[in-house]
């Protein structure tokens, strides 16, 4: 048997796998069948106001839901990814994030099979060592979805620290102009763009629909992961509960956040300073020495 027949073959158990779970679950359960007959007229009217699925879908929809009951288990925890999700402004609930997980990983495997059949093929590697390819191809597509959330948090929280000083620049020209810190808000959310707006624009939605200001912004500092924002909200909600100026609170958290700002710049610089010297010592130098050292020893062969 030749390592490009056992390759074929695995492909060809997880497609009968994957038929086997769909066929499975196909099957109406006694709840399914039951449940139609107990849903009162509102809930059947909301279905079908859903739109229907592709047949693509509807096809794959078993397999995910097995799929996302796995990564369930060996994925993050559901709080911690509704947490991370919040933070990174994605509208994907998280059993869809955990769909795009398992879809990430099975385009993964298909990758590894390909790349395990051209070496089968071409060199005919061991049958041992190209699974384990396969399957480290796989866990790094589904690792590989959770790295692109983390970054996509982390460049979120950047941008909003630093839209940070403008905003409270703008908002304590507001209130030294004489408008409410409502108003102010309002304001501000209404003439700018970016990251921190968008979450100024949900606490104002919130304070809208009957919710205290100072509440939301302190709702605001807790589903936010950068320390220079979760300042600034629970010094705006300390000082409109205890009635403090606000505008000289807004100016000085303009003022640390420039400073914060300031000297994240400088640790960026020093540490990009240390990885400069990486190809200075490794290459530069190497070729420097090569350069002078080289004329003196074809003098001295010539000599001699």
């Amino acid at each position: 048997m030749t390592p490009l027949s056992i390759v074929w073959g695995l492909t060809l158990g997880l497609g009968l796998v994957l038929v086997a779970s769909w066929v499975g679950a196909r099957r109406a359960t006694l709840e399914q069948r039951v449940s139609p007959q107990l849903r009162d007229h509102g809930a059947a009217a909301r279905r079908r106001a859903v739109p229907p699925r592709s047949l693509v879908e509807r096809l794959l929809a078993p397999a995910l839901r097995d799929g996302v009951k796995v990564v369930e288990k060996w994925g993050s925890p559901t709080k911690e990814l509704e947490v991370r999700l919040r933070r990174a402004g994605s509208n994907l609930s998280v059993d869809q994030f955990r769909a795009e997980q398992v879809v990430w990983s099975v385009v993964g495997l298909v990758v590894g099979l390909v790349v395990s059949g051209v070496l089968a093929a071409s060199r005919g590697s061991s049958p041992l060592a190209l699974l384990v390819l396969t399957v480290a191809i796989g866990v790094a597509a589904f690792a590989a979805r959770d790295y692109v959330l983390t970054r996509d948090v982390a460049r979120r929280e950047s941008a909003m620290v630093a839209e940070l000083p403008t905003i409270a620049e703008l908002l304590a020209l507001s209130v030294g102009a004489g408008e409410g810190a409502l108003g102010a808000l309002e304001r501000i959310v209404a003439t700018t763009a970016g990251e921190l707006a968008k979450e100024l624009s949900q606490t104002l939605a919130q304070v809208r629909a009957g919710a205290p200001l100072s509440e939301e912004l302190r709702a605001l500092a807790r589903r936010t992961g950068a320390s220079g924002v979760r300042r600034f909200a629970d010094a705006t909600a300390t000082a409109i509960d205890r009635g403090t100026p606000l505008a000289a609170v807004l100016r000085a958290q303009a003022q640390d956040a420039r400073a914060a700002g300031r000297r994240e710049l400088m640790e960026q610089g020093g540490k990009k300073e240390i990885a400069m010297m990486v190809p200075v010592v490794f290459l530069i130098l190497p070729i420097t020495i090569v350069f002078a050292v080289f004329p003196g020893l074809v003098a001295i062969n010539l000599g001699g």
